[in-house]
């Protein structure tokens, strides 16, 4: 039997080599980087982490590699107080792995993955306990069978669930009939859909799939959201930005903890969109995963207008003039 805990999250995870140069390349250029670190991340794991650190009890579920990078991902996520109880380790099967280019200008990445096909997670594998023990669960939609299967048996037994996703997947919507919270990458709502305008979009994922929350993050410039027939948009803030690898991963964890807490929309976009932003202030997806109270902090500083805050003017316009979901 499983413990209780209050988010299970199923999903990526991957040990990153992230490579620091001056600028980014020119396309077919040569650069000397400055520096290379090996470090932990992967969306759901690190959006687990970043749970444990704001003070949830959480657990991760997943495929990790037997090698030098897998042993890194598990020291990583045990040292944070994540329970790995559940983890499935793949015999002779390297861990995913990325080659992160870091531009020191601006702290913007570009990402080069790799998963072998020996990680994937069959819905087998997964138990119903541990799902049915959590108050939510957090997924994201690379290995399909498994998410949806997650999602279902969390649906049945009266479990949230929160939907992190980036990229389109054929035959995805097994996966979304299921789901509460959608907080999905910037641009994959358009995406999905076919619509250009985010708000477009967002109307249409709602309405066809009845999600509580229908949001997408926005970059630096904060997140959108469509909540009871309302829309919310919240800037991001202004900080010293030496890279945003993980700065996505950290608003999911955020947003989790906050639909626990029951924090109203605005309080909720906000709090997510500051945690985010400090974790862009570290190299590496996991490098700085604030707590509550720096959370807090910056918040304040914003308040009193020592810390900036980065307005998309076309969204925050179009926003406050809307009160229902028409797009």
């Amino acid at each position: 039997m499983s413990s209780p805990c209050d988010v299970v999250g199923i999903g990526l995870n991957a040990t990153d080599t992230l490579i620091l140069v001056p600028e980014y390349p020119a396309y077919a250029g040569k650069i000397a980087f400055d520096r290379e670190i090996l470090s932990p991340g992967g969306q759901v794991a690190t959006t687990v982490v970043a749970c444990s650190r704001l003070g949830l009890q959480a657990k991760y579920v997943g495929t990790i590699g037997d090698d030098a990078r897998g042993q890194i991902q598990q020291e990583s996520l045990r040292g944070t107080g994540v329970d790995t109880s559940a983890v499935i380790i793949r015999s002779g099967c390297p861990n995913q792995t990325a080659y992160i280019l870091i531009d020191q200008r601006t702290g913007e990445r570009t990402v080069l993955w790799q998963r072998d096909k020996c990680l994937r997670l069959r819905p087998e594998e997964l138990s119903a306990d541990d799902i049915v023990n959590a108050r939510l669960l957090h997924i994201d939609g690379c290995d399909i069978e498994a998410a949806a299967f997650a999602a279902s048996i969390a649906r049945q037994a009266g479990v949230l669930v929160s939907l992190d996703v980036d990229t389109v997947y054929p035959g995805f919507e097994v996966v979304l009939q299921n789901v509460d919270y959608l907080v999905a990458g910037n641009g994959w709502p358009e995406r999905w859909t076919g619509e250009s305008d985010p708000f477009a979009a967002l109307s249409k994922l709602k309405n066809e799939f009845s999600f509580t929350v229908a949001a997408t993050t926005l970059g630096t410039h904060g997140a959108l959201a469509l909540y009871e027939d309302r829309w919310f948009y919240s800037p991001g803030f202004e900080v010293s930005c030496v890279d945003t690898t993980g700065a996505g991963d950290v608003f999911h964890g955020a947003f989790c903890y906050c639909m626990l807490q029951k924090f109203d929309m605005v309080e909720a976009l906000e709090f997510s969109n500051a945690a985010a932003a400090l974790s862009c202030t570290a190299i590496g997806a996991r490098g700085h995963i604030p707590t509550c109270s720096e959370v807090a902090k910056l918040r304040v500083k914003a308040q009193a207008g020592s810390v900036g805050r980065r307005d998309a003017p076309e969204i925050s316009q179009r926003c406050s003039a809307r009160v229902g979901a028409e797009a």
